[in-house]
């Protein structure tokens, strides 16, 4: 008999593993695949996030050093990322995915701190997202390939091939040109040079050069125990309401004791001179600006002025601090003190000032805000009146301004007006911070008594910015983070940038103050001074007291009729009356007539102004016909815009020639090309940042328009008409001035048509 054995299989319950247990298991568990690949690897996270890190403490100085404001800013940031990273860690290990977690967490941080760090900037969440991420990649990428060539795993010559293609890379990178070519008018033609010296080289006198200031500044030695003159602080609490405790416990002072702080660089010789003061603009507070404008100071010293930098960063922005209210006004009501100052100092035997100065010869040159605060000291019982620390104001008489790259905002509902004071304005055009040419608004404001001598002038730079002029200030226009946005490419370098500026500023100077007549064609027409000028394109505008007004259609807001009995009329074209536009589309505060043609290459559209008698003239007769024309055409290829947004095509803009056409009182009519004077330049478009999507969404958009309408100058000499027809005789009167359109389609804007 067999047994029969059965074997019965009892089902053993595992204990149950508390949910605790699990977890501590999993924590313990963390790193185990962050092997030595993936801890060498991170660090091109922790790259990119230093970088970001920098570009912050960049943008946030302390005032204790930009090597401090680095090492501070990444010391914290590598501390965050560690927290940061191991956190993240012990969370994913908690879900039990099988990556390298250590890793993974320093890449998230990346992603996280990177973007906060640019969206603090006030930028969109898409740009943020979008930065953050490139720059997360691009460490990523980084230490991928760090870890690849640490691996033992890899064959040394795959390493060494890397690691040279590497090398490449880099030194490609290093060399590249960053400069596109630069923007060149075309066809600048044969133009008569100046016959004087170059202004922007040093002039006959020596120069020495000392600082006045409270002697109690901690941050500027040069303000403080070291200085050379003691000066007074004043009061501007009438002024400032809003003066944070923070800027008091930075500087030292509040908005009741102000200092009158100022670098001097004055001529090695006796005798009274000029006065320039050279006032900075906003800037971050701690990244002082007076000691950026020293290229101006010691030239202008040379060739006979007494040239001042003044201090004006305590009323600049920080970060940490924002700005006092009221700062523009306060900038401008600085400069006169510094005036009467200086004016106490004169009287002084035991300064430099005594006996030096000349009063009744006194230029202000302000870059950016201080662009605006000069014109506004000229102004000043606009909004000063009442201020009675300034009833001496009368002693100091202000002959020239010279504004750089000016704002133009409205303070108190005011604008500055100048009457009877020589002014010029410079503006680049790839100028990322003021990218309107708010100082044509301030020319459209300038204006003189018949006959009066000053003048006004502008000049529009195709590859210069705004930072730039100031040497202190770097080569971006905004700050970082967000500076590392705008794109370098194209720029005019550094020191080509600050040349023009010490040609124009130097033979301003030297027109109007020292009255060297010889330099005034410079500011008619750019070219005769293209010798001294860096390759680029320019464009000018100009008009003195001395000119005879036909048209600056802002008398009335009627487009037939002229001053004077004149009637405009127009043929063949579209015409319209309206004020100019910036890049924002908004007003230039002055009006113009906008002459447009549609026709085929064959017909002939024209503008005319016509007189009864003869058009208003100066004694004993005209000898130059002026005129300011801004070439729109531009604007017809974005006309047409889908309801998105996107440009398209509305017309095929082709070449536009002019022809300038003169009727003398007795009959003789005469035709002349335009370009046998100055042909019609395109104005140049501008790419601020580095990618065109940016240029559409960066700070809401502000880089957008490429363009705006900027305008040139154009001086005919009537004799050009008569050596054409010799029995054309300006001095009889001229009847009729008609602009005759031809060629292609286009849209052009003319403005301030007179004769000298």
């Amino acid at each position: 008999m067999e047994l029969e054995f059965q074997t019965e299989y009892v089902a053993v319950k595992q204990p149950k593993i508390p949910l605790r247990s699990k977890l501590r298991k999993r924590i313990r568990r963390t790193y185990r695949y962050d092997t030595a690949f993936w801890r060498i690897a991170m660090a091109g996270p922790w790259g990119a996030g230093i970088f970001a890190f920098t570009l912050a403490a960049l943008g946030m100085p302390t005032g204790l050093g930009a090597a401090f404001d680095i090492m501070t800013f990444a010391f914290a940031g590598t501390i965050a990322l560690f927290l940061g990273a191991h956190l993240v860690a012990l969370l994913l290990s908690l879900t039990g995915l099988p990556v390298p977690r250590l890793y993974l967490g320093s890449v998230l941080f990346d992603l996280a701190a990177i973007f906060l760090i640019f969206f603090q900037e006030d930028e969109a969440f898409a740009i943020s997202a979008i930065v953050s991420t490139v720059v997360t990649m691009a460490g990523i990428l980084i230490g991928l390939l760090l870890g690849l060539l640490a691996s033992r795993k890899i064959p040394l010559r795959f390493k060494a091939c890397l690691a040279g293609v590497l090398v490449l890379v880099c030194l490609s990178a290093a060399v590249w040109p960053d400069k596109a070519e630069p923007a060149i008018s075309a066809d600048l033609m044969d133009f008569p040079a100046i016959s004087a010296s170059n202004p922007a080289e040093p002039g006959s006198y020596g120069v020495k050069s000392f600082y006045y200031g409270s002697g109690r500044d901690f941050w500027q030695s040069e303000y403080g125990q070291e200085t050379d003159l003691i000066s007074d602080t004043v009061d501007a609490s009438a002024y400032i309401k809003k003066w944070s405790r923070f800027r008091t416990f930075y500087w030292g002072f509040n908005e009741q004791a102000l200092p009158l702080n100022g670098r001097v660089w004055m001529p090695e010789r006796e005798g009274q001179f000029p006065l320039v003061l050279i006032v900075h603009g906003n800037h971050l507070m701690e990244d002082y600006s007076d000691d950026g404008y020293a290229y101006l100071g010691k030239l202008l010293a040379s060739r006979g002025f007494i040239a001042v930098s003044v201090d004006e960063n305590f009323l600049n922005y920080s970060v940490w601090t924002g700005i006092p209210d009221n700062d523009m006004k306060v900038r401008a009501w600085m400069l006169l003190k510094h005036l009467q100052q200086i004016g106490s100092f004169a009287e002084n035997p035991d300064t430099p000032f005594y006996d030096a100065v000349d009063f009744g010869q006194i230029g202000l040159i302000g870059h950016s805000r201080g662009g605006q605060a000069v014109s506004m000291a000229f102004d000043y019982k606009r909004w000063f009146a009442a201020d009675s620390t300034l009833k001496n104001m009368d002693n100091y008489q202000i002959r020239a301004i010279a504004a750089i790259a000016p704002t133009d905002k409205k303070v108190d509902d005011s604008y500055a007006k100048l009457q009877d004071v020589s002014y010029l304005t410079l503006q680049g055009a790839r100028d990322g911070d003021v990218n309107d040419f708010d100082g044509e608004r301030q020319y459209a404001r300038t204006s003189f008594s018949a006959g009066d001598p000053s003048f006004k002038a502008s000049l529009y730079i195709a590859d210069a910015n705004h930072s730039q002029f100031n040497t202190g200030w770097g080569g971006r226009d905004v700050s970082y983070p967000k500076g590392i946005l705008l794109s370098r490419k194209g720029l005019l370098p550094a020191a080509e940038q600050r040349s023009i500026a010490k040609v124009y500023i130097s033979a301003f100077l030297e027109s109007t103050l020292h009255r060297q007549e010889q330099y005034l064609p410079l500011f008619r027409d750019y070219r005769s001074g293209l010798s001294w000028l860096p390759e680029t394109a320019y464009f000018n505008r100009f008009e003195s007291g001395k000119m005879t007004s036909w048209a600056k259609f802002d008398e009335d807001m009627k487009r037939m009729t002229l001053p004077g009995g004149g009637v405009a009329e127009g043929q063949d074209l579209v015409w319209k009356e309206e004020e100019a536009k910036n890049r924002r589309k908004s007003g230039k505060g002055t009006r113009g007539a906008v002459l447009e043609r549609n026709g085929d290459v064959d017909d002939i559209s024209t503008y005319s102004l016509n007189w009864k008698k003869a058009a208003p003239s100066p004694e004993p007769g005209p000898a130059l016909l002026s005129f300011s024309l801004s070439d729109r055409s531009y604007e017809m290829k974005t006309d047409g815009k889908e309801a998105d947004g996107e440009q398209v095509e509305a017309a095929a803009v082709q070449e536009l020639d002019i022809e300038v056409e003169l009727e003398s009182l007795d009959g003789i009519t005469v035709r002349l090309p335009l370009s046998d004077f100055m042909p019609i330049f395109p104005l140049p478009e501008t790419s601020y940042t580095l990618h065109p999507w940016l240029d559409l969404h960066l700070s809401d958009g502000k880089y957008k328009n490429p363009t705006e309408a900027v305008f040139q100058t154009y001086q005919l000499p009537l004799s050009a008409f008569t050596e054409e027809d010799a029995r054309f005789h300006p001095a009889s009167g001229i009847r009729k001035l008609t602009f005759r359109l031809t060629g292609g389609s286009g849209r052009v804007m003319l403005d301030d048509i007179g004769v000298y």
